[in-house]
């Protein structure tokens, strides 16, 4: 299906956001070819189960959320001063060859029509340079989304031997009456034997639709690690992917999520095995509440080059209530026999064995069901090495516990 995303996007807009930022020749170009393929791109693909589909994005209204003149937020971007943490304004004047080398280097710009709609209106970003041979701790990223719109664009870049540790918020600041829309896309690009862990805390309003892709490339030897939760939002696509192009390169990917009310969270987690010695784990856990709803896709790729591959994969749902939904699709596709793999996935409710041996020792039966939701949390919470991420969902959960 084709219809017009939004009729008031024109070339005229995209010139001006680009001239506003001072963009170079080639980058103005990118925006203006994503924005001339826009309505033949598709939307993103989502979930579909025998007559149903879970994400129904062609049906949102983005003519009345989308104002890209007026997109408003704050930003806070801190890094130690061995590394260089800069706004997308600044890097252009100050990095504008490794910016042209990595943007949209791992996220195509026309991959389609959410990511082309972004990349045509985006206004603002971060970008993080870890040189050689550095380690970088406590690198803090605050987006406050105050528009009713925002497109943000997030690039890490670590050199041979370095190490990172980045946590990116992204939460909603002044009220607005309507919906909102937030579109999210980060590329981390980790040369070889380099270490990149990247948290990301979502916590929207519930009047916010949220669309986020996160792709990463290791290089040989080198580690990226993803952390992805979500609380917030009244619905969120989110796609987290890691490329192992490289011999002995790895990655992680864990999520926790947490919905109630009327939220809906569609997940995507992959990983590409295309080098010899490489190793994936994926471990998502969630919770969902009243009539919220989750779908969650995990997919492993294993290349037919992709010797010695290890790769492995758990989603673990549950569900509070008797109104709220969850599907999960793990898939393994091996084209190389040496290879070590498993994947899983549960849907299911509290164990009411448990429930009733806890209520038979005193506790009230609310208290003994937030704790056993709590203890459904650790073994995800216990894969989090960013203490400040891990204390935050820790909190975040509680008080979800007791709205």
């Amino acid at each position: 299906m084709s219809t017009q995303l939004h009729a008031t996007i024109t070339e005229e807009t995209v010139r001006e956001i680009s001239e506003t930022l001072g963009e170079p020749e080639w980058l103005l170009e990118t925006r203006l070819d994503a924005l001339s393929v826009l309505d033949d791109l598709e939307y993103p693909s989502v979930i579909q189960t025998p007559g149903r589909r879970w994400t129904n994005l062609e049906d949102l209204d983005y003519e009345a959320m989308i104002d890209p003149r007026s997109q408003s937020e704050e930003k806070d971007q801190i890094g130690s001063e061995q590394i260089r943490v800069l706004s997308f304004k600044d890097a252009i004047d100050e990095v504008p060859d490794l910016l042209e080398a990595h943007f949209g280097s791992l996220v195509d710009p026309q991959e389609n029509r959410l990511i082309a709609l972004s990349t045509a209106l985006f206004t603002t970003g971060t970008v993080v340079v870890i040189p050689a041979g550095v380690d970088a701790e406590d690198v803090t990223i605050r987006t406050t989304m105050n528009g009713r719109s925002l497109f943000n664009y997030t690039l890490v870049v670590a050199e041979e031997n370095a190490s990172a540790t980045i946590l990116e918020r992204q939460e909603s600041g002044e009220s607005v009456d309507d919906e909102r829309y937030y579109s999210g896309i980060v590329e981390v690009a980790a040369g070889e034997n380099s270490t990149v862990q990247y948290g990301s805390l979502q916590e929207f309003d519930e009047q916010t639709y949220n669309y986020t892709v996160k792709r990463g490339e290791a290089g040989r030897y080198a580690t990226v690690h993803w952390i992805e939760g979500n609380l917030g939002s009244r619905l969120t696509k989110t796609q987290v992917s890691t490329l192992l192009e490289s011999d002995n390169a790895e990655t992680r990917i864990v999520g926790a999520f947490f919905g109630h009310n009327d939220q809906h969270f569609d997940l995507d987690s992959r990983v590409w095995h295309r080098a010899e010695h490489t190793t994936a784990d994926l471990v998502t856990r969630g919770v969902i509440d009243d009539r919220s709803r989750s779908v969650y896709e995990g997919t492993q790729e294993v290349s037919q080059e992709a010797w010695d591959t290890s790769s492995y994969q758990r989603e673990n749902t549950l569900m509070l209530s008797d109104e709220s939904e969850a599907d999960a699709s793990p898939k393994l596709l091996i084209n190389n026999h040496d290879t070590e793999a498993s994947h899983s996935a549960t849907v299911g409710q509290i164990n009411r064995e448990d429930l009733f041996y806890m209520v038979s020792r005193g506790l009230p039966e609310e208290t003994a069901s937030n704790m056993l939701v709590e203890g459904f949390f650790v073994p995800v919470l216990e894969e989090i090495d960013v203490e400040e991420l891990r204390e935050d969902l820790e909190a975040g959960i509680a008080a979800r516990l007791t709205d």
